[in-house]
């Protein structure tokens, strides 16, 4: 699949700031579904071919620890990078995803973060 954009799930309960994210990371050569809640990700991320996921972990209903642990539980192979407003998460939830980061180190260390989850022949950025 070299010539396709590369299927990335958003979840975040924040609209503008998924809508933000969406759009760089749309910039950055990725496709982007997003969702609002943990109930709605875990849909489109059970149906569609997600290849990684940026996950919020403040989430009304479900927080992105739960999300993670089912996201796990059906396609453990699909990294997942946490996203949080909260400085220090605890070792039992950031244990669950593949990276986690603060929503306050920007979008360049986010675009690296997420290039160094996926695999070396469909990253894109350098």
């Amino acid at each position: 699949m070299p010539n396709r954009a590369r299927l990335i799930l958003c979840v975040d309960d924040e609209v503008v700031g998924l809508q933000v994210r969406k759009i760089l990371l749309e910039r950055a050569g990725y496709q982007v579904l997003t969702a609002l809640d943990g109930r709605s990700g875990l849909e489109v991320f059970a149906n569609e071919p997600i290849q990684a996921v940026i996950l919020d972990y403040s989430m009304p209903g479900m927080n992105g620890g739960e999300v993670a642990n089912r996201m796990r539980q059906t396609k453990p192979e699909i990294p997942i990078l946490l996203l949080s407003a909260n400085i220090a998460l605890p070792a039992e939830i950031t244990a669950m995803v593949d990276l986690y980061m603060t929503k306050g180190e920007g979008a360049p260390v986010l675009l690296r973060n997420l290039d160094s989850l996926l695999p070396a022949s469909i990253s894109l950025y350098p």
